[in-house]
């Protein structure tokens, strides 16, 4: 596929907006608690802490926070991975100075939030609670990316000039929904963002966790009712702020489709960078990924995302 996919887009739930304003209502009262466990110097003298806070339900989540060598730092990042969780290897600071960037390992997911209390793989997590709005476990995840905001201001107090968020995948699906009813996110970079437009996306044979939820929708159409309120395009109708998405024209975990709807749904600035593949190898990604890597460096300098800070 050469072309962009099309797709309509889903009409969020009448109720989408006041249902997510009452999950983060929820969020910001949780005392996150969050503690330094251990802290390590990486080469050019960044510190690397491993971090333990407190989402909602009680939930002890694991985090990394890596900040500059001179130890000033007049913003923060939460960089959200895909499913499988953030190991240690992948933790590298970004090239932006004064910049405190938060690695939340998400409930249930990563070598460090690793649970009894949830499955670590994806075609199972992604199904955890999926029969009820209110206990669907992306909302916990996009909980528990809140609370890595509050957590990292509560640790590293300069961060709270100015919050971005990436996030790539499910990190990418999940950045969108806590973007869109989190004012302190000014601006946000998500690739190949995963849960875009479940009514078309059920419908496309792939691999992962969204054939899991495909599955579990051929044998109980009536998840999609859930799915609606946990739909990435659904909430990319409510951001406001700017965002850079970097779609793929063939993914063979997430439909394609979905992710553009993401970027389709955007009614504010938004930026586009298209990658031949996600998911999957291709000669083109050594270069196409070192490229979005600058636009994204580009676009995170961009000053006019904080005007909008709170």
């Amino acid at each position: 596929m050469n072309q962009r996919p099309f797709a309509p887009l889903p009409i969020p739930p009448l109720d989408l907006e006041p249902f997510w304003i009452r999950r983060y209502e929820r969020a910001s009262r949780v005392d996150t608690r969050p503690r330094i466990v251990s802290t390590t110097e990486l080469p050019d003298g960044i510190r690397r802490l491993r971090v333990e806070y407190t989402s909602t339900d009680d939930v002890t989540m694991g985090a990394w926070i890596t900040l500059p060598a001179d130890g000033i730092v007049d913003r923060g990042i939460v960089r959200l991975c895909g499913y499988g969780g953030t190991a240690e290897t992948d933790v590298v600071h970004p090239a932006l100075a004064r910049t405190a960037v938060i690695w939340p390992c998400l409930r249930g997911l990563g070598e460090l939030s690793r649970s009894a209390r949830f499955p670590d793989t994806a075609d199972e997590h992604v199904l955890v609670g999926i029969e009820s709005r209110d206990e669907y476990i992306h909302g916990g995840c996009v909980d528990d990316t809140w609370c890595a905001i509050t957590a990292l201001r509560g640790l590293v107090p300069g961060a709270a000039a100015r919050t971005d968020l990436i996030g790539g995948s499910f990190g990418g699906g999940i950045g969108i929904m806590a973007t869109a009813w989190d004012p302190r996110i000014v601006s946000a970079v998500v690739d190949v963002p995963s849960f875009g437009n479940h009514p078309v996306r059920v419908t496309i044979e792939c691999e992962g966790s969204g054939e899991a939820v495909r599955r579990r929708w051929l044998a109980d159409p009536s998840v999609l009712d859930v799915l609606a309120y946990y739909d990435s395009a659904n909430c990319a109708q409510f951001v406001d702020m700017p965002v850079l998405v970097a779609p793929a024209l063939r993914d063979p975990a997430v439909p394609p489709p979905g992710q553009w709807s993401v970027y389709d749904a955007l009614p504010g600035r938004r930026e586009l960078f298209t990658l031949t593949a996600g998911h999957v190898a291709y000669p083109e990604e050594a270069a196409e990924h070192a490229a979005l890597d600058a636009a994204t460096l580009r676009f995170l300098a961009d000053p006019r995302g904080r005007a909008q800070a709170s």
